[in-house]
């Protein structure tokens, strides 16, 4: 797959999205790319696992870093409540950041903290970069089965392209290689809901949910590792 050839587009809440011919699908939902990482990601994953522990630190672990939407709304999300944010990315493909900074997400978080994100963009591919005094951002720039890391998180962010286009991405393999890197207790979430899913993630070891879905889609699936 190659970054180039993007096209940039308007979805249905009017927040920009790219649209990546190769494999036949946006970004984000094309329903509202904005709406989709607020109720998808930001809260039925990192907001629910926080109404249910009590901590003043959490680390996410996103499959799929593409535009950085997912990681600037739980950057500015914990830059408000004060709490302390390790994120990891796992992108394949990294966007080029002119391409980034045409998507416009500079609108939906802090000025400063976007401008850091951008300053420190390049820098956090395969390196641990601190954004500011609450975060700190990791992109591993390399394929899903060849991800290694040493820590553990609290959240997962499964947010790689649909499985008709991208079946790999969806076996239980490689289900199985991310999902080794979420803690107990911690929280799986992703915009897709499939019954070979719900049957991976149950062999897991997994607590599933059929959540409500964001614009355009009925449900979602949450789960909890135990």
């Amino acid at each position: 797959m190659s970054t180039q050839n993007l096209q940039l587009v308007t979805t249905g809440d009017g927040s920009k999205t790219i649209y990546n011919p190769l494999v036949g699908e946006n970004y984000h939902s094309k329903h509202g790319a904005l709406q989709e990482s607020q109720h998808v990601f930001l809260k039925s994953g990192l907001q629910y696992y926080l109404d249910n522990n009590e901590t003043s630190s959490v680390s996410i672990l996103e499959v799929g870093f593409g535009t950085g939407l997912n990681f600037l709304l739980s950057a500015n999300y914990c830059v408000q409540h004060q709490l302390l944010l390790h994120y990891t990315g796992i992108e394949a493909f990294p966007l080029p950041i002119q391409m980034i900074q045409e998507t416009g997400h500079e609108a939906y978080v802090e000025q400063h903290l976007y401008q850091s994100f951008l300053e420190n963009y390049e820098r956090s591919l395969n390196n641990t970069v601190r954004i500011n005094n609450f975060i700190e951002l990791e992109i591993a720039h390399d394929n899903l089965l060849r991800f290694n890391n040493p820590k553990l998180f609290d959240v997962l962010y499964f947010d790689a392209f649909a499985a008709i286009h991208q079946p790999e991405m969806w076996t239980h393999e490689a289900l199985s290689h991310c999902c080794n890197y979420l803690k107990p207790d911690g929280v799986f979430v992703t915009y897709a809901i499939t019954g070979n899913l719900k049957r991976i993630m149950k062999g897991l070891n997994f607590s599933i949910e059929k959540a409500p879905g964001a614009p355009g889609k009925r449900e979602m699936l949450r789960a909890v590792k135990h």
